[in-house]
């Protein structure tokens, strides 16, 4: 089968893309998605950059999870105009575990950093993912994005030392510290990541505002709702 055209989806902001062979991937990876092995692929779809949130905005849809229905209706329109008639399953968005940062490493997207959002030297931080689709269909794989992870090069580590409640200093990053400081009323952390944009990578790649408050004002409220 010939290598499938992702240019639909480029332009709806969701302009990264990973195909794997479910054959290649570990086997607790396939164990979980794919237990019949009823597919023969996987693919990864993220976004990188402020397009999404851009067209997100302008389709207005009537929805408490925007960014997510937005994916779901696009993912599902392009994959019947490239793959008509394929059975597939959408996985991510869904109830189910995914491992999304393991995916990540396997694309070559993800390398950590101390503020424990994954990083790549095209993006810097501001990347997500967004879906995760399994096909009986066998296009072409794609290649790991190259690159090594940014952090190895930084000097002085400002996401470091820009962090307000001190979570990111030690061998090992504070979640206690971090949750704490967010919930504390006067936080600066209640709806962004003060680390997180004080980060040097790719910052023209950076959400705006709108964006980061959007998500951030969204794990705030599953802290407060799980404590």
């Amino acid at each position: 089968m010939s290598a499938i055209d992702f240019a639909a989806l480029d332009a709806a902001g969701l302009n990264l893309q990973a195909v794997f062979d479910l054959a290649d991937l570990p086997a607790e990876v396939r164990a979980q998605l794919d237990p019949a092995g009823a597919y023969r692929r996987l693919i990864l779809i993220g976004h990188g950059g402020r397009t999404l949130w851009a067209r997100v905005q302008a389709a207005r849809l009537p929805s408490g999870d925007p960014i997510d229905d937005f994916t779901r209706a696009t993912v599902a329109a392009w994959l019947s105009a490239q793959l008509p008639g394929v059975a597939h399953a959408l996985v991510y968005p869904g109830d189910g575990p995914v491992g999304l940062q393991a995916l990540g490493r396997l694309a070559g997207w993800h390398h950590d950093t101390p503020f424990r959002v994954g990083i790549n030297a095209a993006w810097g931080s501001w990347f997500a993912y967004r879906a995760v689709l399994l096909v009986a269909a066998d296009p072409p794989p794609t290649p790991a994005m190259a690159g090594e992870s940014p952090c190895t090069a930084c000097a002085g580590q400002p996401c470091v030392a820009a962090c307000p409640a001190d979570a990111l200093r030690g061998p090992e990053f504070s979640l206690a510290k971090c949750i704490a400081y967010r919930r504390q009323p006067d936080s600066r952390c209640r709806v962004t990541c003060v680390a997180r944009t004080r980060c040097p990578v790719r910052p023209e790649h950076r959400y705006d505002d709108a964006q980061i408050a959007h998500s951030y004002m969204r794990s705030l409220a599953m802290i407060e709702r799980w404590g």
